[in-house]
This record gives structure tokens, sequence and C-alpha cells, in this order.
């Protein structure tokens, strides 16, 4: 138990931007989600901060001695129905894997989303980011047909929703 105490979850800060971004950017990499349709070409990756300081968004980093080892976050879902959100950009460095981080992140945001009005929660991912597929049936998350709203990831091949 004394190991969790070292980590600390907290809301992202401007100055948390540029780690931010090379977390999204190493793990999208590591399982070969890079290019045209996924979420590391978003413009708001070197800017995460700025993308989620207002009132429709929050975006959470996971910390251990200074160092941000994962993030995430819910935003509304683009061209999506005012109830729904996303749970968007969760991504964890390896040393943070295993230690149940995800899940607590997910929870975090889940509830964060509940607050702020949100009725459901939608997600897309792929196929091989297999512990995090596991992670969100585990959390109740349904897998869907198809994409909801339009978040321009059109190399995802799987989506999931959750009802909040």
């Amino acid at each position: 138990m004394s190991q969790q105490r070292e980590y600390v979850l907290r809301p992202i800060q401007p100055g948390d931007n540029e780690s931010v971004a090379r977390i999204i950017r190493q793990v999208m990499a590591e399982f070969g989600a890079v290019g045209e349709g996924y979420s590391i070409m978003d413009p708001e990756v070197d800017a995460m901060y700025e993308a989620y300081n207002n009132r429709r968004s929050n975006f959470f980093v996971v910390e251990r001695k200074g160092e941000i080892l994962g993030c995430g976050g819910i935003g509304p879902l683009a061209e999506g129905d005012k109830d729904t959100c996303e749970l968007k950009k969760m991504y964890f460095l390896p040393e943070l894997r295993g230690l149940g981080w995800g899940k607590r992140l997910a929870n975090h945001c889940l509830d964060n989303a509940r607050q702020l009005g949100y009725r459901r929660c939608y997600l897309e991912t792929v196929g091989r980011m297999h512990r995090a597929n596991q992670l969100y049936l585990h959390l109740g998350f349904q897998q869907l047909d198809k994409a909801l709203g339009h978040t321009g990831h059109s190399s995802c091949e799987t989506y999931y929703a959750l009802e909040l």
C-alpha cells in the first residue's frame, strides 16, 4: 500500500502539456496507432490543458515523484448528443500498467462525467490494446457495431458505450 501512496491522481496543469504529449505519442507508437485516423494526429495533443480546461471537460494525470506516467479524461463527444461524453486519451507508460491505475482513472473520469451531467460515455480504441479492452468490458462498457459522433479517428475499429 505504501507504493500506491507514491502516486498522485490530479487534474492536468498547464506545465504538463509536454509530458502528456510525449506519453500519448509513445504509447500510440508502441501499439502501432500512428498516422491519419488515430488520435495521435489530433491538434489538441500538444495543448491538452487548454483543450480540456472548460466546463464540459476534464483531464487528469497520474504522477509518481513528480513524473507523469499516465493520463486520461472526458469531454463532449464530437458531433454527439449533449448527454454523451467521450473517454479520451487514456494512456499509461509501461511502468504504470498492471497496478490498478487504469481502473482507478477510468472510474474517476466516469464519476466526473456524471457530475458534469453526462448520461452516457463513449470511447474508441484498437483491438490490439488487449488490456485496455478487457478493462472497458470489466467496467461495464458494451461493445458497439459502429462509431458514434465524428471524432476523426477512422482508424479505430473498436467502439464502446456505457450508460452512466
